[in-house]
């Protein structure tokens, strides 16, 4: 049985990741969902909106972004192990407009291991995992697809 993840830590840690970020308070980004596998921002459309009145395309990377970094960090924080977390590439598809609320949902990509990510990091130093983002519609297809791989460095004692 896997533990239940602790949704006040990662609601308290998400919010001192995201003050630290000044765009991100522009653009309202808040956790919406955390279950220790999947890692859901959001987004609300006014401040995020282009001048056809869906979804600015910057603001979907950047939600997108945010919550494949934020997925990294959370595991990370929660097992104490101190790091700095980069993107290192990402490949991003644009498949529909936005009308609403911009909701990216983060997960390991297919193929990903926690736990090799984890002893890779503890050996090297450093680990570097593929993390799959997707920003839905409502009737369930994608607006929008982020693959990038993120860079844990770990922090010096």
């Amino acid at each position: 049985m896997k533990p239940v993840p602790d949704l006040a830590f990662a609601h308290a840690h998400m919010d001192s990741l995201l003050e630290r970020i000044p765009l991100t308070q522009t653009m309202q980004i808040a956790l919406r969902d955390y279950d220790g596998e999947t890692l859901a921002l959001a987004a609300p459309l006014a401040p995020n909106v282009n001048d056809k009145g869906c979804a600015f395309g910057g603001s979907l990377a950047s939600v997108a972004t945010l919550a494949g970094w934020g997925l990294v960090a959370l595991k990370l924080k929660a097992l104490q192990i101190d790091c700095e977390i980069y993107v290192q590439d990402s490949t991003i598809r644009y498949l529909a407009p936005v009308w609403g609320e911009i909701v990216a949902r983060a997960a390991l990509a297919e193929g990903e291991s926690w736990d090799e990510f984890l002893a890779v990091l503890a050996t090297r130093g450093r680990g570097r995992l593929r993390v799959e983002c997707r920003v839905p519609l409502e009737d369930g297809k994608d607006a929008c697809t982020l693959d990038a791989r993120f860079v844990a460095i770990r922090s010096a004692a």
